[in-house]
């Protein structure tokens, strides 16, 4: 039986991060490096992020696609149509990004150095969402939806398209659950996407190595709810409405106090990190 409460999902204080219409950095993996430092100072005591954000062009590799044999053919392919890509830290396989997508973020501390609740993390993303989609009167199902881009046990679909899939990177002292939601526009143009990528770059690898991607398996919140042209914008003020339904004046200010930013050099610093650690082999 699933939970009915927010506050099963220990989201308490946690400080919002709006960054979704600020589209002026075009590297994807700025979010990405954001995400990795802010997880840093929550490890080190800061606190609890939800951190929204968009992009409005990019194509995110898991580390699993970047092995396959024309994945670097495909990449400049990407590259040369002016998408921005990369190749991610957390979990999970290829994902294409733009407006109509929304990305969320929880950073949170651990409770324990050998905490290994990874279906735990997961939770707190699910009920973040199923509870922001609650007021649309969809059931939000959980588990892997066949033919989805993406796919993983924590698929989270409607009718059984799937329109959001969620991935995590743990630190020592705390961890990152994203989740990228199919929230405007069609998720079967998205997932024929993501399908054209595999064929140019799985070239004949045994099907067992990367995702087999069918275009009816994804749907977007536009397509599967009442919410309709505008279905990001709506959702995402729902999502702020749960998260700001579980803080507190004093535990806001106590948040606040700790929070530290880091600078726009210290994120672009991390994001030439992250590419040049999880960049495609060379064949």
């Amino acid at each position: 039986m699933e939970r009915d409460s927010i506050k099963d999902y220990g989201l308490e204080n946690v400080l919002l991060l709006d960054r979704m219409n600020e589209l002026d950095e075009l590297d994807v993996l700025y979010p990405f490096a954001l995400d990795e430092l802010l997880c840093r100072k929550t490890g080190q005591g800061g606190p609890a992020i939800c951190h929204i954000w968009r992009h409005p062009r990019a194509f995110v590799m898991g580390l699993r696609d970047s092995r396959l044999p024309g994945a670097g053919d495909a990449e400049m392919t990407l590259q040369s149509e002016g998408w921005s890509t990369a190749v991610r830290n957390s979990g999970g396989a290829a994902v294409p990004l733009d407006l109509g997508v929304i990305n969320i973020s929880l950073i949170m501390p651990k409770k324990a150095l050998d905490s290994f609740h990874f279906h735990d993390d997961f939770e707190k993303m699910y009920g973040l969402i199923r509870h922001a989609l609650q007021e649309t009167g969809c059931q939000v199902d959980k588990g892997e939806i066949k033919g989805a881009y993406c796919p993983g046990e924590f698929d989270l679909s409607i009718g059984g398209y799937k329109f959001c899939g969620i991935a995590q990177r743990r630190q020592t002292h705390a961890f990152i659950v994203q989740a990228f939601i199919v929230a405007d526009g069609s998720g079967q143009e998205r997932a024929s996407f993501v399908r054209s990528f595999y064929d140019k770059a799985a070239q004949g690898e045994n099907e067992n190595d990367y995702p087999l991607v069918a275009a009816e398996s994804t749907a977007s919140l536009e397509q599967l709810t009442s919410l309709g042209a505008g279905a990001g914008e709506a959702f995402v003020k729902a999502v702020k409405r749960v998260i700001a339904s579980q803080q507190t004046e004093a535990g806001m200010r106590e948040a606040e106090s700790k929070l530290v930013m880091p600078t726009k050099e210290q994120i672009m610093e991390m994001a030439n990190l992250l590419r040049s650690r999880y960049a495609i082999p060379s064949q």
